[in-house]
């Protein structure tokens, strides 16, 4: 058999494989992130993220694998953890330029270091992205496909749009009331009130790399349908112009059916009035506690 034709061979990350692992987190990069950069990384590889801090605390030390190809040439790597709480393995994250091969070995990789342990993929944001907290499936076709042979199934969690700024002629709510997140220097609260009620709220994340996160946009249930929305998300948008940011990103939570009261549709039609483009959706994935193999071991990094 051609060497060619063979899968990757696998082992554990090395400090010289940064800038090649750097280049496959870029070269899966989607419109509105960040370049990846060392500092990044290192959070990465250390298990932390500023976005769903708490669920990465709750993590064991995560293991990192590269895969190489037959000339040495690092062309996939995966960062996998064990959660003791639950007793259930995390593929945290994982990229191979969505390479068929290299992405079903470092996928079965993973579940062989799980064992019979029940198993999530893409669960939650790392540091390597900017809040992208399950995996879009469009940018990522081989990888989600790698996990559904793998024996998992997917959950659309988030759809992902992007627009650029400034957006220009959008109204806007007086004396709304800016202020840093509690407990996050890196986000920003808007409130309006009325009455000594808040009626209105937005939290953006300040730019990285001039791209910021609208993160939530809200009304009181008896006060929408009256603008109030749309003139917050224009408040919203200026304070991330204002920042410095070119381009915001935002992920709506759109699984819910529609009446649900989860029914995300309205706030869909909102962002899209204003220039918000869809890029893709997001799905994290779960596989059963000890669903069985189909006969292909996993490759075992050297």
């Amino acid at each position: 058999m051609s060497p060619h034709l063979l899968g990757p061979t696998l082992r554990p990350f090395t400090s010289a494989d940064r800038n090649a692992v750097l280049a496959l987190v870029d070269d899966d990069r989607m419109g509105g992130q960040p370049v990846s950069t060392p500092a990044m990384l290192d959070e990465a590889l250390q298990g932390r993220s500023s976005v769903d801090a708490g669920w990465w605390a709750e993590l064991e030390p995560p293991d990192v694998v590269v895969a190489e190809d037959t000339d040495g040439v690092v062309v996939g790597v995966a960062s996998y953890a064990l959660r003791l709480k639950d007793d259930t393995g995390q593929l945290l994250w994982l990229h191979c330029r969505e390479d068929a091969r290299t992405a079903d070995a470092l996928v079965r990789h993973a579940l062989a270091a799980f064992g019979t342990r029940e198993a999530h993929a893409f669960s939650f944001a790392s540091a390597l992205s900017l809040g992208l907290e399950a995996l879009p499936v469009l940018h990522r076709p081989a990888t989600a496909e790698a996990l559904r042979r793998a024996g998992f199934a997917g959950e659309r969690l988030w759809r992902y749009m992007l627009a650029a700024l400034p957006v220009d002629g959008m109204p806007r709510l007086p004396d709304v009331r800016v202020g840093h997140e509690p407990g996050d220097r890196q986000a920003w609260r808007l409130e309006a009130h009325r009455d000594r009620r808040v009626v209105a709220e937005a939290v953006v994340g300040s730019p990285v790399q001039g791209t910021g996160v609208l993160r939530w946009i809200g009304v009181l249930p008896d006060l929408r349908g009256r603008g109030l929305g749309r003139a917050m998300l224009g408040n919203a948008l200026g304070v991330l112009t204002e920042c410095g940011a070119d381009k915001v990103v935002l992920y709506v939570d759109d699984d819910a059916a529609a009446g649900d009261e989860r029914d995300r549709t309205a706030a869909i039609s909102l962002y899209e009035s204003v220039g918000f483009a869809e890029v893709d959706r997001l799905y994290s994935y779960s596989r059963p506690r000890d669903p069985g193999t189909d006969g292909m071991p996993a490759p075992k990094a050297s």
